[in-house]
């Protein structure tokens, strides 16, 4: 989501001093204002999506990638097909095998879908120079966890039975989300551990949601730095539902045992409610013998890497992401190795 109109004057940063980068207070206000103000005034997921699809679309061209197709895939057993948009690099600038990212995107488990983060697909794309298959979960509260849990590792489990027929590498599987979609990319390699695959060389994960809202950072960045921690609690509420068990792995992979887990590049902003969770996941990582990455942008905030065409510690961070997944190409690890260079 492009910043499209200027912040309300009654909007202002957190309490105590402002810790955004310079000038990027603006971006911040104008997205938040386009945002639902969920857990506040909206309560309901549909007004919510509805707000959300009335927002002003940016006015920039979509990143140019190979090719897009929309298609469906099968979901979990008994579960619906599932929507997926494949996008393809420019096989001229990067020819051969290349790595295949499964893309899970944020929105609280209940907002957001493809067309929202296609920028976001795009510029891994271009960025990594990797086949990206974008999912479509399903969202709460019409299907709660741990449903989009599940597609997620359909999605990822259907890749990696396709590899040849992406023109993927057959050692370069990714598992890739933002924000929600990071908590189920990490949970998805929790089954697929338990099941024995897909073997995954890398995961990304940016601004992840590992726990339940664990972390001073809740506290710290609680209001004025666009996603609040009304949201997380909204969110978190419509995602678990009234009997959900927000101590199960795979709601809060930051509980887990994370033995055997591939390596992982993380990216984390220091004016995020879910700053601490990302750290805390790369230490426990490390403790378990996994090779972990924290890229660390103290001045960002919440979707920071939305604005990668504005912001210059955006670009910085898409490109360390695009670096990390392209090196999986020839140095990719299975998931239950431990070790390799994820940074």
């Amino acid at each position: 989501m492009q910043p499209a109109q200027p912040p309300r004057p009654d909007r202002g940063p957190a309490p105590g001093p402002d810790r955004l980068a310079p000038g990027v207070r603006p971006f911040v206000d104008a997205m938040a204002d386009a945002f639902p103000d969920v857990g506040g005034r909206v309560t309901d997921a549909a007004e919510a999506r509805r707000i959300l699809a009335a927002a002003p679309h940016s006015p920039f061209e979509p990143p140019a990638v190979g090719s897009v197709l929309d298609r469906e895939i099968p979901g979990p057993a008994g579960a619906p097909a599932l929507p997926v948009r494949v996008y393809r690099p420019d096989p001229r600038q990067w020819p051969g095998p290349r790595p295949t990212v499964v893309f899970c995107h944020g929105g609280g488990w209940v907002l957001c879908d493809l067309d929202t983060h296609d920028t976001t697909a795009r510029e891994l794309c271009r960025a990594a120079g990797a086949v990206v298959v974008s999912v479509d979960y399903r969202r709460a509260p019409e299907a709660r966890f741990p449903a989009a849990v599940h597609d997620a590792h359909a999605a990822l489990c259907w890749a990696g039975g396709h590899l040849a027929g992406l023109g993927g590498d057959p050692g370069a599987l990714v598992i890739a989300g933002d924000s929600a979609g990071g908590n189920l990319a990490a949970a998805a390699l929790l089954l697929a551990r338990a099941r024995g695959g897909p073997p995954v060389a890398l995961q990304v994960l940016l601004y992840p949601a590992l726990a339940a809202q664990e972390g001073d950072s809740v506290r710290r960045n609680a209001e004025g730095y666009f996603l609040t921690a009304t949201h997380l609690r909204w969110f978190w509420e419509q995602y678990l539902g009234p009997a959900g068990d927000g101590a199960d792995p795979l709601a809060s992979p930051l509980r887990a045992d994370l033995t055997g887990l591939p390596p992982a590049h993380v990216v984390t902003a220091g004016c995020d409610p879910l700053h601490d969770e990302g750290t805390a996941y790369v230490r426990a990582l490390r403790e378990a013998g996994t090779s972990a990455h924290e890229d660390h942008h103290p001045g960002m905030f919440h979707g920071f890497l939305a604005l990668s065409g504005l912001l210059p510690e955006a670009r910085r961070a898409l490109d360390g992401v695009g670096e990390a997944i392209a090196r999986t190409v020839s140095s990719g690890k299975n998931c239950g190795a431990n070790g390799g260079d994820a940074g």
